[in-house]
């Protein structure tokens, strides 16, 4: 998923919050709204960022 598609989620689902999971529907950490804003607004944005690439495996952000 990408961080325009999870923001465009999280605003119609209204929450502040989004777990992310690995392919076998494990949780890798959570994202808040407030941070990818951030990160969006953020010179190493692209379009093409995908959630996996903001999390570290314990949840950190990676950039």
């Amino acid at each position: 998923m990408t961080v325009e598609v999870a923001l465009a989620v999280m605003a119609g689902a209204r929450v502040e919050h989004l777990t992310v999971c690995d392919g076998d529907d494990e949780s890798t950490g959570s994202v808040t709204r407030v941070r990818l804003a951030v990160l969006r607004d953020s010179s190493t944005y692209t379009d093409r960022m995908r959630l996996r690439d903001v999390l570290t495996k314990d949840g950190h952000r990676l950039r």
